[in-house]
């Protein structure tokens, strides 16, 4: 069968749309610094642009609303004395954005609330940039690279460094209160879902998974091969990470891995992308369960669903423009009314900014709650300082999507535990392994009692009355006594029959008591035995008054008499009388002529009873005949439903065993 399978999912139809040209941001001058970030970052409100600036460090902050071509003079904000090289905005404070550089300085900024990236200008209507920032958050001694803000916990910052450490920030006292030393410059790192655990990708080729208070490492082993810089990202709130890289060969990779479990590798080994060279920034959203994979350098999105510990592809957003920065909005930020999933944004040229909407097509124009589940909301879970003593949450603070939707204010929940991968795949195996054994057993109790039947039918009727009917021995009997249809026509023969029988005795009672001459049997016969019958024959043949009385009664059944010895008559015949007659002739030559004359009428009036009731008997036989053919036909059908029965239960069996297999 040709085809590509499809597998059953209401993400199935994602389609990434991009957007027109007039809302697009232009005009734009993205930095060309070669260090591996992600460029642009957003918050769904602003979105954050690495610039590039002379005279020192810059990034711009473009308001989502300001779309169009930018003018050539725009207001920046300044005060790194190298290229920025990384931005992060605080989940709980759309005004606040951090920054590091090359001079291995954290700047905590705050933006105004009439900021404008085109029209923000002075008394003097110059240009007016930011210069002064918050709070600087000096400790590392090389240039910073990478940085995060806590999911859950308000005012903490991770960041990672040349200097081959990841430094745990707290915001508010702009002091470094963990640092988790490692072997390498860590290419990559992320929080899992409630913030106690921190996953790092380094250039010595290792992931590592830390207990962050602890400063621990709970699980380490070998990532990529490749020489290039991988990246990594937890799978929603589970117990794993995805990473992407590259192998000795230079072909692009993901994986799978078991924090737990480091040590044994990607689940199911690597899945091998293509052979590109650009860096692949994975994005994995908790709510759907998406993977979504930009490659820097290529035009391509590409998306999977996630589902125990496998990534299955959905389908890509394909576009002639390269991207180098790839940024997502929070999920509170997304269009619900357009069925819109994810809002991420990209550059294109390094002049400007396009964003994409991720959309699931469907017709109703209600809130759809199956691919809206709850999100983490603005509102923090734990204060710093909470976090830093060792208390712990499920995960972030979550809102009810139904609200935005309809513009109301959402009401807040907690988090749910965390999923562990392996007891969640375990628990549905036992489940499947209990439905494959109850799909056994109900076989075996068909299949049993398909075999007692059998048996009674083998007891009960003998192999060739199966013969007879034309059909299989196996469950004939049940399958007639289950059948409405093959009753009704047993009825309607057996009275049929009834009818002819009553007309056949009215005819007999005309004979007056004579009997009925019998049919001979066929069997062959010696000269001697035939004379002798003759004989017999001639001596116990009627008188002529007898013979007169059987011609009256005969007359109507048979041709008139004025006619020579009709040729039907003759015909009809049977073979054996026709042979008794011959051989009568030849064998008794010294017959007297009156018993000649008596035996030729008594065989004629025997001739003509046996061809009026032969059209009876044909007639019975045809009908009989129709009706042996209904009974093949019906027994056919119900057979034919006995064998679909079976190949549904094989099929169920091969899907469970599928299933199983997965």
């Amino acid at each position: 069968m040709s085809g590509k399978f499809v597998r059953a999912s209401k993400y199935r139809h994602v389609f990434g749309q991009g957007t027109k040209k007039e809302l697009c941001y232009e005009n734009l001058k993205i930095t060309k610094n070669a260090w591996d970030s992600n460029i642009i970052q957003t918050n769904g409100k602003y979105i954050a642009a690495n610039w590039d600036a002379s005279g020192g460090g810059a990034f711009a902050i473009i308001p989502v609303k300001e779309v169009g071509k930018a003018p050539d003079q725009v207001s920046l904000f300044r005060g790194h004395k190298g290229p920025v090289l990384d931005t992060a905005f605080n989940p709980f404070d759309s005004q606040e954005v951090a920054s590091c550089s090359d001079d291995g300085k954290i700047l905590i900024w705050k933006i105004p609330q009439d900021y404008s990236f085109h029209h923000y200008l002075n008394e003097a209507e110059e240009i007016l940039d930011i210069t002064e920032p918050e709070k600087v958050l000096s400790g590392h001694t090389r240039k910073v690279g990478l940085i995060e803000y806590h999911p859950c916990a308000s005012n903490i910052l991770a960041s990672s460094s040349l200097d081959y450490t990841v430094k745990i920030w707290n915001t508010e006292t702009g002091k470094d209160e963990i640092t988790l030393q490692h072997k390498d410059l860590v290419t990559s790192f992320a929080f899992n879902y409630n913030g106690s655990l921190l996953a790092t990708s380094s250039r010595d080729k290792k992931l590592r998974i830390w207990d962050i208070r602890s400063g621990k490492v709970i699980s380490e082993g070998p990532g990529h091969t490749g020489a290039k810089p991988s990246r990594i990202s937890w799978l929603g709130n589970t117990d794993r990470i995805i990473t992407t890289g590259f192998s000795k060969l230079s072909d692009r990779q993901v994986g799978v891995w078991d924090i737990q479990h480091i040590e044994d590798g990607p689940i199911g080994g690597f899945m091998v992308i293509d052979a590109s060279s650009g860096v692949l920034v994975p994005y994995f959203d908790p709510e759907t369960s998406i993977l979504y994979l930009a490659g820097k350098g290529d035009g391509n999105i590409r998306y999977y669903e996630y589902d125990n510990d496998e990534l299955f592809e959905l389908s890509q957003y394909a576009s002639t423009d390269p991207q180098r920065g790839f940024a997502v909005a929070p999920k509170h930020s997304v269009n619900v009314k357009e069925n819109e999933i994810v809002k991420a944004y990209k550059t294109v040229l390094d002049t400007s900014i396009e964003p994409i909407s991720f959309i699931v097509p469907r017709r109703s124009e209600l809130f759809q709650s199956d691919i809206y589940p709850d999100c983490p909301s603005t509102k923090p879970a734990l204060s710093a300082q909470e976090w830093l003593d060792g208390k712990d949450v499920n995960g972030p603070v979550l809102i009810n999507m139904e609200a935005l939707y309809e513009g109301k204010e959402p009401d807040l929940k907690d988090s749910k535990p965390a999923t562990k991968v392996s007891e969640a795949k375990e628990a549905k195996n036992r489940d499947l392994e209990k439905k494959k054994e109850e799909a056994i057993k109900r076989k075996e109790e068909e299949q049993k009692a398909k075999e007692t039947t059998s048996d009674k039918k083998s007891d009960t009727e003998s192999p060739a009355d199966s013969k007879l009917s034309g059909t299989p021995d196996k469950n004939v009997d049940e399958l007639l006594q289950k059948s409405n249809e093959v009753g009704s026509l047993l009825n309607k023969v057996a009275n049929q029959s009834d009818d002819e029988n009553t007309s056949e005795t009215e005819e007999e009672s005309k004979d007056d008591g004579w009997e009925e001459v019998k049919k001979p049997e066929t069997k062959s016969v010696s000269p001697s035995e035939s004379k002798l019958k003759e004989e017999k024959k001639s001596e116990t043949t009627p008188s002529p008054s007898i013979k007169a009385k059987e011609s009256e009664v005969s007359t109507p059944k048979v041709e008139p008499a004025s006619e020579p010895k009709s040729t039907k008559a003759t015909e009809s015949e049977t073979p054996k009388s026709v042979s008794d007659k011959a051989e009568s002739a030849k064998e008794s030559p010294g017959t007297p002529k009156e018993a000649k004359e008596e035996k030729t009428t008594a065989d004629d009036n025997k001739s003509a009873k046996t061809s009026s009731a032969r059209p009876t008997l044909a007639s019975t036989i045809e009908k009989l005949s129709n009706l042996v053919s209904k009974f093949e036909s019906q027994t056919t059908k119900l057979e034919q439903a006995n064998l679909d029965k079976d190949e549904r239960l094989k099929a169920l069996e091969e899907k469970i065993e599928t299933l199983l297999k997965k």
